[in-house]
């Protein structure tokens, strides 16, 4: 009797989640490895750049998947699907994060400065990071996210389309605006306005 190895590195990410439903660890193995530090960064820049944070919603994410793979709409591609879960969850922790904003007795946290030897260049990296926050804050939350998605992300036009739901001309229209918002918040870092 031949017992063939199954190879889950070939497998599309819609198989591995077939597998996946039929108690596959290995295929879970796989599907992890491929999306986990995609999702780290995505998590990690959406949730205010706390790393704890970020890795709880990943582990959150994957349990999801563990607990309840049945909920993979198989219409979708994996990426766009896991994507759009993600989003989901950095939305309601928005929300959370709101009503315990209108409760908070207001202490800020205290950032450390180390010693550097290029002081000069990571002050001014520092300041463009805390302006680029800032200015992606400013923009409401429809933008900021296909803006996010598009240029951090490197999710394509179509796969935010599919993801947010929405058609392409809307997506383009927001990354548009998006762009052209941030563009001006940020143009005193733009080498060729500042000659």
């Amino acid at each position: 009797m031949l017992f063939f190895k199954t190879s889950y590195k070939s497998r599309s990410d819609e198989e591995l989640m077939l597998s996946i439903s039929k108690g596959e660890k290995k295929a879970f193995d796989e599907l992890y490895t491929r999306y986990a530090n995609a999702l780290m960064r995505y998590f990690f820049r959406m949730l205010w750049k706390d790393k704890e944070k970020a890795e709880d919603f990943v582990h959150d994410l994957f349990a999801k998947i563990i607990q309840k793979p049945e909920s993979f709409d198989a219409s979708r591609t994996f990426k766009t699907w896991v994507y759009s879960v993600a989003n989901n969850m950095c939305k309601n922790e928005y929300k959370k994060q709101e009503v315990r904003k209108n409760t908070s007795n207001g202490i800020d946290h205290v950032q450390v400065v180390s010693e550097s030897h290029d002081v000069l260049k990571e002050t001014h990296e520092s300041i463009f990071q805390k302006t680029y926050i800032d200015s992606m804050q400013q923009l409401d939350l429809k933008h900021r996210e296909v803006f996010s998605l598009r240029h951090e992300d490197g999710l394509s036009i179509k796969e935010i389309a599919e993801m947010l739901d929405l058609n392409e001309g809307t997506v383009k229209s927001r990354l548009f605006y998006a762009t052209k918002h941030l563009a001006s918040l940020l143009k005193e870092f733009n080498p060729l306005i500042n000659r």
